[in-house]
Parts: structure tokens; C-alpha cells; sequence
């Protein structure tokens, strides 16, 4: 990613630094925090910390290059030319004053979507909307840790006309950071559910940790929030200056959708907003891509522009990859492929498809381990057991330690499935296999981090295109 080049001169007259050695007369067009990030390219400028130690060789190889380091004097003598050095009283100071000048030189929407479920997904239709009409800046695929923003916010130059970023949460003080970097003007808030409790001691530490994209935002700032959403309401808002769009389906809200209907191909409801009325469609199924599709239309009111246009683009956008995803599997079996992440929330949301989809149906589940959840592992384990339990399921698989409580408490409260637990995954193809058939509807469920589910899923898919070869 390449920013608006910079002259060093006038980095070092916003950073008030020295020039110790090399030339101030060129520009930078790439930043970077030494060991933090990749050194890639020439004409980089590299944030040292006290701690770093500098490889003087390996950067001779990208230069020109300039450091930005609060070193001793001694310490900063490169034996090169090329190298540029710059001495100032506080590397780690330095920074953030370079991310506010780079920032403030672009007045343009910034959106930054955070949420336990559907941050990638509405994300991506964001993307797919404002790409057509603008250069846009946004994160790359579910790639939202803190130390990715950075480089995200390089990638900010005079052709783009929006950014729209991902901020992922792994503990207390991310969201906080990200914020920081970006300073957003628009704030998404998709839904609070449990994740990364071990990050943030507990339910209500992850809720505060979510919340810090309110304080985030810019004063004037538009904060997008889902009316329904119950850990959402107990964030505080009153200290809030900007504005407040809410979006919905069961609670009043300023967009809201109705008559939500399954189709063959997607969903299908209305949306309304602002007094009209408006028919939407959206290429895959589940309730929540419609809670996805009126996040993304707030943020599309929010920067004054067509909802009908985006209404309209929505309705060719592509499913994401293991996210829901359908195909066809061993026996005409149909597949579901839903390994991107693994949390009760997003197990509600597939278990609701499946109520839908899986009537007249010979309905398996296969469920991993969820991850992350620090004390509280086994009992949100066992209220998706309880939740599996209410579901009419043919086959309930699990596969890993912490998963078995699933398995658990789910024959303990009365399921009607067949159910096994496997420590691997080797020997549920062997079990499963003479089930599957045109009937069979199977869901594969697991976190990002498991390989072997993620392979499990396509294998089956890799089986059916074997047999449509020979």
C-alpha cells in the first residue's frame, strides 16, 4: 500500500526531530514500525523504538529509507548514505503525532465495523457498493488485528474517496488503539455476543471493550447500532455527541426490514427508511445477512448517498468463502461450509438457517471447538448444547475437547440426534459417509484456526468434483 508521498523535510518539521545523517530531500512513500512490520520497498520511513535493534545491512538493501528513532546519538550512525536519520525525543510520540498529520490530510468518510458476527461480511458489501462509483480503502479480509492498521491507513492517498475498516477485538484496549489510527466518522456496532472473553476477563469486560469505538468516533461521528441486539443496549450512550441510526427487524428502529422471506437463492424482504419502502434481495441466506444488508444501508444513508442504488448492487454480490457457503457433496448431499469462525452467536445464526432450510430434511451438524473463552469455556459450550438440543437434527458430531460438552449437555437435555464426539477428525468421514445423500443437509462448523474442519469441508467438495471428472 502506497501513501500520498511526504517530503522528509516536512516530516521532520511535524515531528520537531534532528537530522542526524543522510538527505531530507526526497519523499517517503511507505511507513512501517521497525519490527512491527515488513520492510518492502525503497523510499520507506521506519519508526525504532529504544528497544529495536537496527540491522543496518538489511536496510542498506531497501534504501532510501529514513528512521525515526528517540536512540542515543551514538546508536543512530549508519554506515551508509542512503540512510536517513532522524532523532527525536520520543519514538513512540513520534508515532502517533505522524498518524494524526497523515490522517487530517484527508477529509473523507471513514467507516470503521466492529461486532461479534458479520463485521467481515458487512465489510465486504461496503466494499462491493462504493467500488463501483470511488476509489475506497478498506481491510483485507477478516485481517483486523491492531498492528494491521498502520498499513491500512497508508493505503489513504488523494484518489480515494472512502475507507472502510475492520476492527478486530482479541483483548481490552484493541478497538481503543484502531480508533486511534483510523478516526472514523462512521461507527458500526453489528451485535455484542461472546468471544475473546479470555482477552477481556468476561461478558461484561467484552461489551466495554466493543464500546470503545463510541469514543473513537469523531464528535460529530455517526454511531450505526443494531436495535435488537440486547448487549449492545447495556453499552452507555449519553456521553455521545454525534448521531445515533439504528437498524432492526423485531424493534423500532430508523431501517428496519419486513416480510423477510426464504428463497431458493437468497433472502428476500423489505426495507424501510425514512418514510419509503424499498424491495431488497440478497444472494445467501440467514436472518442475519438481512441484520448485514440494513447495517450497510445505514452507512450508505449516512454518507448521503442512493440506498435504492445499493439495494440494487446488493443483489449480485457474491457469498464470501466458509461463510455459510453452499455446495454439493458426496451422495448429492448439500454441504454447508461455515468454518470462517466459531462462536455461540454465530452457531445461533447457522442453527436458524438450518430450521429454515433443513425442513423435510436429514439434517448433521458438525461442531468444533469454540475458542477463546476463557473461564467460561465450559458453560457457553453447554448452552450450545441446550440450543443444538431444541433442533431437529438427524446427526450431531463434535470434534475436540472443549466440544464434547456440547455433546454433552445436549443428550442431557434430550436431543433426538445420533450423537458422537471425536477428539479428531479422523474416522467422521467413515462415520458420516453412508449418510449423506440427496436428502442430507450438512453443516460444518468450526473456528478459522482449525485446519483439519476447514480440509474436512473440502474434501467432501473436492469428492463431488472428482466424481463429475470421470
Amino acid at each position: 500500500m502506497t501513501i500520498q508521498p511526504i517530503k522528509v523535510a516536512t516530516i521532520r518539521q511535524v515531528l520537531r526531530g534532528v537530522l542526524l545523517h543522510g538527505s531530507e530531500d526526497w519523499a517517503v512513500k511507505q511507513v512501517i514500525d521497525y519490527n512491527r512490520h515488513e520492510l518492502t520497498a525503497p523510499n520507506t520511513l521506519l519508526f525504532v523504538r529504544r528497544s529495536d535493534t537496527i540491522d543496518w545491512n538489511e536496510l542498506q538493501k531497501k534504501a532510501p529509507i529514513v528512521i525515526i528513532s528517540d536512540k542515543t546519538e551514538l546508536e543512530l550512525k549508519p554506515p551508509f548514505p542512503e540512510i536517513t536519520v532522524i532523532k527525536v525525543r520520543s519514538a513512540l510520540q513520534a508515532y502517533w503525532q505522524f498518524v494524526a498529520y497523515y490522517r487530517n490530510l484527508f477529509e473523507l468518510p471513514v467507516v470503521a465495523i466492529t461486532g461479534t458476527c458479520g463485521k467481515t461480511t458487512t465489510k465486504e458489501m461496503l466494499k462491493y457498493i462504493l467500488s463501483k462509483e470511488m476509489a475506497v480503502q478498506t481491510s483485507v479480509s477478516s485481517k483486523n488485528e491492531p498492528r494491521q492498521s498502520l498499513p491500512y491507513l497508508m493505503g489513504i492517498n488523494q484518489q480515494t474517496k472512502a475507507a472502510v475498516f475492520e476492527l478486530g477485538l482479541g483483548n481490552t484496549g484493541n478497538i481503543k488503539h484502531q480508533c486511534m489510527i483510523y478516526q472514523p466518522t462512521i461507527g458500526v456496532i453489528t451485535n455484542i455476543g461472546v468471544h475473546h472473553l479470555d482477552g477481556c476477563n468476561d461478558l461484561e469486560g467484552y461489551i466495554k471493550a466493543k464500546a470503545e469505538i463510541v469514543d473513537g468516533l469523531k464528535p460529530d461521528g455517526t454511531l450505526i447500532i443494531n436495535a435488537d441486539d440486547e448487549n449492545t443496549k447495556r453499552i452507555q450512550l449519553k456521553a455521545f455527541k454525534g448521531t445515533i441510526v439504528t437498524f432492526g427487524i423485531h424493534k423500532k428502529a430508523d431501517l428496519h426490514a419486513t416480510e423477510i422471506t426464504f428463497t431458493p437463492r437468497g433472502m428476500k424482504f423489505n426495507v424501510h427508511v425514512d418514510n419509503k419502502k424499498y424491495q431488497a434481495s440478497i444472494p445467501s441466506f440467514g436472518e442475519h445477512q438481512v441484520y448485514n444488508v440494513l447495517a450497510v444501508l445505514a452507512v450508505i444513508r449516512a454518507m448521503n448517498l442512493s440506498v435504492q442504488k445499493a439495494i440494487l448492487r446488493l443483489r449480485t454480490f457474491e457469498q464470501m468463502a466458509r461463510h455459510l457457503q453452499f455446495s454439493k457433496g458426496i451422495g448429492g448431499s448439500t454441504i454447508i461450509d461455515d468454518t470462517w469462525t466459531n462462536n455461540p452467536t454465530s452457531i445461533e445464526a447457522a442453527l436458524k438457517v438450518l430450521n429454515e432450510l433443513g425442513k423435510n430434511k436429514k439434517v448433521i451438524v458438525v461442531l468444533g471447538d469454540i475458542n477463546r473463552l476463557g473461564r467460561f469455556e465450559r458453560k457457553y459450550h453447554r448452552e450450545v448444547g441446550t440450543l443444538v438440543a431444541k433442533q431437529s437434527i438427524h446427526t450431531l458430531v463434535t470434534i475436540g475437547s472443549k466440544a464434547q460438552e456440547i455433546a454433552k449437555q445436549a443428550l442431557a437435555d434430550g436431543t433426538k440426534a445420533k450423537v458422537h464426539s471425536f477428539q479428531k477428525i479422523e474416522g467422521v468421514l467413515d462415520l458420516l459417509k453412508p449418510q449423506l445423500d440427496s436428502d442430507t443437509l450438512l453443516l460444518i462448523k468450526g473456528p478459522m484456526s482449525s485446519r483439519e474442519m476447514i480440509e474436512f469441508a473440502e474434501q467432501l467438495q473436492q469428492n463431488t468434483n472428482k466424481r463429475r471428472t470421470r
